[in-house]
């Protein structure tokens, strides 16, 4: 696994994960600036990813990113939302 990182130029957050394969994929959610916020306009892991479990490791970095840096997370991609409303802990990050 990689450490998340927010790509600015593409308002993209994405973060590597190692495959069956032994193969680093990504998973990455582009993202929308509003103040303090960002919308997280879609969520997508690598096929070869899915059902691995790496895109909620992602959206579980992509909170503590949140935290860390004070900015809030308004989850408009469903897979997000549905993060978010599975972990309440998060609750103090999630705008929606």
């Amino acid at each position: 696994m990689t450490d998340l990182r927010d790509v600015h130029a593409e308002q993209r957050f994405e973060q590597g994960f190692v495959d069956s394969d032994g193969e680093v994929r990504i998973v990455f959610a582009d993202y929308a600036i509003r103040g303090d916020t960002r919308v997280i306009l879609h969520v997508e892991a690598d096929p070869k990813l899915r059902g691995s479990g790496a895109a909620g490791k992602f959206m579980q970095a992509l909170a503590e990113q949140a935290r860390t840096d004070g900015f809030k997370l308004w989850p408009s991609c469903g897979y997000a939302k549905a993060w978010l409303d599975r972990h309440p802990q998060y609750r103090d990050v999630n705008a929606a």
